[in-house]
């Protein structure tokens, strides 16, 4: 098996029809964080999912998330 030679114009016109190259990671979608607590609650304390399980009960769509950066979990906006 051969390797294909391309002469300049061939090769740029051939990375032309591959498309745009991403140069970037894509972003992530932006989180409303709703509040924020200490991962150090007292032992059998649940302080986030007691918020969380509140504002369920009044018709927030929410969700319990670990924030490994600042050791703390977050009650975000389910979906967001």
């Amino acid at each position: 098996m051969s390797t294909a030679v391309y002469s300049p114009a061939e090769e740029a016109a051939r990375l032309a029809a591959q498309g745009p190259v991403r140069t970037r990671k894509p972003s992530r979608p932006q989180r409303t964080v709703l509040e924020r607590f200490p991962a150090g609650a007292p032992r059998g304390s649940w302080p986030a999912e007691e918020y969380a399980a509140r504002q369920r009960r009044e018709g927030r769509s929410v969700d319990v998330v670990m924030d490994l950066a600042s050791d703390s979990y977050l009650v975000i906006e389910a979906g967001s």
